[in-house]
């Protein structure tokens, strides 16, 4: 038996007080920042201790947490994801996901995403997930849309950074269609 949070490339893991130093390598790359968030001013080495070391006891917020994410190979951290918006009435949520610039193009996204949806799908009883992506952003249009999320709409001119206004693309995918694609887990039967 296994742990839902472990797959071939990655673990997904809470916030460790040491992660601060590949946070902040992370956060050094201006348009790694700016495709996932936005560009932040500069935080000192002790600011980035401070962070990782609240985040390492903070407890989550309903279905809303942060997550490590973390190469088994390499043994390092490779980046971090987040819920988001969650609403267990409507049975929706959203979440964010950054991996570093140097691990990128390895997987490390498509399962760490996999992992989670797995969770909030199979185990937190939501139905749909949405996310919004910045139109420039191609490496994340195409990995959602490889993990099978359909295009829903596109806000337009909806943020503004680097001197101009730009759309944001909205994706989603159904918990049907999600355990279709990939399954929910070996434990589930429904693999």
């Amino acid at each position: 038996m296994g742990s839902i949070w472990i797959g071939d490339r990655v673990r997904l893991r809470g916030i460790e007080p040491e992660d601060w130093q590949a946070f902040q390598r992370i956060d050094g790359d201006t348009s790694d920042m700016r495709a996932v968030d936005m560009i932040h001013p500069p935080r000192s080495a002790e600011g980035y201790r401070r962070w990782a070391a609240e985040q390492a006891v903070k407890e989550p917020e309903g279905d809303e947490f942060q997550l490590a994410v973390h190469s088994r190979a390499e043994d390092v951290l490779v980046g971090a994801l987040s819920t988001t918006e969650t609403d267990q009435r409507a049975g929706r949520f959203g979440y964010g996901i950054g991996i570093g610039r140097e691990h990128q193009r390895r997987g490390y996204a498509t399962e760490a995403v996999v992992l989670l949806l797995r969770y909030m799908f199979g185990e937190r009883r939501y139905h749909k997930c949405s996310v919004g992506v910045y139109a420039f952003n191609e490496a994340s249009l195409a990995l959602h849309r490889a993990l099978g999320f359909e295009e829903e709409g596109r806000l337009r001119e909806h943020e503004f950074f680097a001197g101009r206004h730009h759309d944001v693309v909205v994706l989603g995918m159904t918990a049907g269609e999600f355990a279709g694609r990939h399954g929910l887990g070996p434990e589930s039967g429904v693999d």
